[in-house]
């Protein structure tokens, strides 16, 4: 909301995790140059349609990404506005500068909103795979309505959001219910809190 996203209800006393893990994290992510097909049995592994791939995708409006996940699709692909590849190149090249940082959304980088499909419209998607949503495939026509209608992109965002909440929660004695969202709880009150929670 901070950023102009929408809001939605949340169910209360969702358990996470006590511990993270990079390769569970890695390994479960839509690579930055998956195709369409794999993308969208990525997310159907998950439980999620095309339809709430194509909505939480615009997650990536208010992102930076890493030059290294970039590269390939700007200085390969034909599938890519030519002025903004070369925008991109100047601070990406060829070889080296792995980690320097672009914004996702060339627009808007700091607001949550859906001018992220209006560059996929203009072949400014930063990925391969944001580009392989409007490329002509399966997903064309709902990159232009969500480019066109907010209100539909918005109702989608929001019930995707909602079914990716509740994929595999964890369940009796699992994980905690945190006191403050981004960090684990610490182990003052950790009894008192599992066994209310349940």
């Amino acid at each position: 909301m901070y950023l102009g996203g929408p809001w939605w209800d949340v169910a209360l006393g969702r358990r996470d995790s006590t511990t993270a893990s990079l390769a569970k994290a890695n390994a479960n992510l839509p690579p930055p140059f998956g195709n369409l097909s794999t993308l969208i049995t990525l997310f159907s592994n998950k439980g999620l349609n095309a339809t709430d791939m194509t909505a939480l995708s615009d997650a990536h409006t208010i992102s930076q990404a890493r030059c290294v996940t970039f590269r390939p699709h700007i200085y390969n692909d034909t599938d890519i506005d030519l002025d903004f590849a070369k925008l991109r190149q100047s601070t990406c090249p060829f070889l080296g500068g792995d980690d320097n940082l672009a914004p996702i959304d060339i627009q808007t980088p700091t607001c949550f909103d859906n001018k992220y499909y209006q560059n996929l419209l203009a072949q400014r998607g930063l990925f391969h795979s944001d580009q392989e949503l409007f490329n002509g495939g399966s997903q064309d026509s709902l990159v232009r309505t969500y480019n066109s209608d907010p209100g539909a992109f918005t109702n989608d965002f929001i019930a995707a959001m909602i079914k990716m909440g509740n994929i595999t929660p964890l369940t009796g004695t699992e994980g905690q219910i945190r006191l403050n969202c981004r960090v684990v709880n610490s182990n003052i009150f950790p009894t008192y809190w599992n066994i209310r929670a349940d």
